[in-house]
Order: C-alpha cells, then structure tokens, then sequence
C-alpha cells in the first residue's frame, strides 16, 4: 500500500498557531520500504550507465572478474560489521585482523597442511571477535575504545610474528584466491554464500532476530529472557571470523601477506553498511541491502582507478559518502519543516 502525506509533529508557525509537518511519501509492503529500494537500484544504474559512457574497459571481462574479486575482501567484512552495527556497536578492528590472519596462514603454509593453516587464520579471527566482544558484553566497555584498541594490539601482533612480508612457494595456497568456476571466481561464490547464510540467520532464527532486536532496544530484549550478553559476544565472533576468512582469502588472491595491510579497510566496511541503509544506531540494516552497498562502493573505487584518481582522495570521498548517506536517512526519516 503507498503511504500518504502523512502528519508528523506538530511545529509552531511565527503567529503561535500549531500547524502540522509532513514526511515525504514512501510505498511500503510488508515492512519493506520500496520507494529506498527503488532509489538504490536507481543509483546502482546510474552508476552502471556512467561506467559504460566514460570507461572504455569497465565492462571488459577481465575487468568485471577483477571486480568480483574485489568485492570478496570489503563484502565479508561487511557483513560482519552489519552484525556488529545492528547491535548497536563498531568494529574499528577488522583491517587489522585481516593483516593478522593472512599473515599467520602465509607463515604457517610452509609447515602445515594448507586447508590447516587456513583454518588457524581464520580461528584467530574468531579468537579476536571473542575477546572483543567479551569486553564489550561482560565488562561494559564503549565498543568504540574496546575495538580501536584491539586495532593497534592486532597490527603490532602482526608486525611482531613478521616484520616483513611473506610469500609461501608452494602454488596451491594461491588455488583459492584465484581459481574461478565458470565466470565467476570461487571467492566471490564463498562471499556470496556468506550473504546468503548469514541473511537467513539474521532474518529467520532466534539468535539473529534476537540480534537486530538488540540494537532497538536492549533492556526490552532482556526482560523478554534473552541473554544480551550472550548474543553481543556472538556478534563480535561473526565479525571476526568474516574478517579472518578476509584475511585468508585475500593473501591467497594477491600470493603474499603483509603486516600492513588491510589499514583503512574497516572505513569500507563501515561505508558498505550504511550505503546499504544500516542505521549506525543499531536496531536497522539487512544482508541484501549491505551487499548492494558493497557492489554500489566496489563499482565506485573500480571507476576511480580506472579514471586515475590517487587513493588519497578516493578515502577523501569515501568518507563524505558515509556523511551524506547518514544526512538523507536521517532527512528520510526526520519530519519535515514547515
């Protein structure tokens, strides 16, 4: 059904006179907001138009396969901060996990059976999500100081396991990262699993419905009889794991790790969620509209590379998407003035 001009708040005219401000139509079925979804897949196509106008190998496949493979890293470390965000929480750490985890599983290759060092990657991972969201639940600290010291703890982890960059010999470690299964590279298949797993889990199981729920109002969901604490440390575990499997897929696809990579990578991450519609406030975002946001934030940095455009002012831009997205949802949803 389409929703009318509808009275908000009343406001008060300069005569003293009460008189009503309105928001902006929206066409709602089942909860579901069609005129943003509308406008987002607009978006999706105006950039899909300016790419094929004013790059001549946008479309190329060599460039699309590289895209897919782009995707993979910002894409899982954003459905893990989605998780996070929905909670009412952050993640600053994740670029640094990613650093770890592919580190450790390059050094661990030489002496370990592949699959198993990959798993060793991406436990720390989960061990990491773990402690973070153990001292958020348990002990009550602001995620924002929990996770930006878990940043710089982790990256100089990283840099005390090795200073210096490492690339295993052996060419099957590189078999993940690379090896595609008809267009499509197996890595981005694995993100796309990851999506499509963790949007049933948010949307039709206890655990995850109980997590969104937290974002909206937790003292609500605890007299309801869920352990808050419990699913908060589950939400920092996902992110973790997403981000070892980051870390792990991504040292695979570029054939060596470095302790400095991934910095910055939590500021994509972050933009995917709320190009997606997550509400940083928690309580608000879904795994669909967050892979939108990776797609709409991939085609973006692709473009910018393609155009030349120096990494520095692409962070410059990322950052004033994430403020101008926050300003229209919030405009979205704030009453009007009269």
């Amino acid at each position: 059904m389409t929703d009318q001009l509808t009275p908000t708040a009343e406001s008060t005219s300069v005569e003293g006179t009460p008189r009503r401000s309105y928001r902006m139509p929206r066409l709602m079925i089942r909860g579901r907001d069609l005129t943003a979804e509308a406008g987002f897949v607009g978006l999706v196509g105006v950039l899909l138009v300016v790419a094929a106008l004013t790059s001549d190998t946008f479309f190329t496949q060599t460039n699309l396969t590289n895209l897919l493979k782009q995707m993979v890293t910002t894409g899982l470390l954003a459905f893990g901060m989605l998780v996070v965000i929905l909670t009412g929480g952050i993640d600053l750490s994740v670029g640094s996990v990613v650093a770890f985890a592919g580190i450790v599983t390059a050094g661990l290759v030489s002496g370990l059976p592949i699959p198993v060092a990959m798993a060793v990657g991406v436990a720390s991972g989960i061990l990491f999500g773990l402690i973070n969201g153990t001292l958020v639940a348990r002990f009550g600290l602001a995620p924002f100081v929990v996770t930006l010291a878990a940043l710089t703890t982790i990256r100089g982890l990283a840099f005390v396991y090795s200073e210096v960059p490492i690339a295993p010999e052996d060419p099957a470690f590189f078999r993940l990262g690379s090896a595609v299964l008809g267009p499509i590279p197996v890595s981005t298949l694995i993100m796309l699993a990851v999506f499509l797993a963790g949007g049933v889990f948010l949307g039709r199981t206890p655990a995850g419905r109980s997590i969104i729920a937290i974002g909206g109002n937790a003292e609500t969901v605890r007299l309801a009889g869920i352990n808050v604490r419990r699913h908060v440390i589950l939400a920092y575990t996902i992110s973790g794991a997403c981000a070892g499997l980051a870390g792990v897929i991504l040292a695979s696809r570029v054939g060596i790790a470095q302790p400095s990579v991934g910095v910055a990578f939590e500021l994509d991450a972050i933009a995917a969620c709320v190009i997606g519609g997550a509400s940083l406030a928690g309580g608000r975002g879904s795994a669909k509209a967050t892979l939108g946001g990776v797609l709409v934030l991939v085609v973006i940095n692709n473009l910018l590379n393609l155009y030349g455009v120096q990494s520095f002012w692409q962070q410059v831009l990322k950052g004033l998407i994430i403020i101008a997205v926050i300003l229209v949802q919030r405009t979205s949803r704030t009453p009007g003035r009269a």
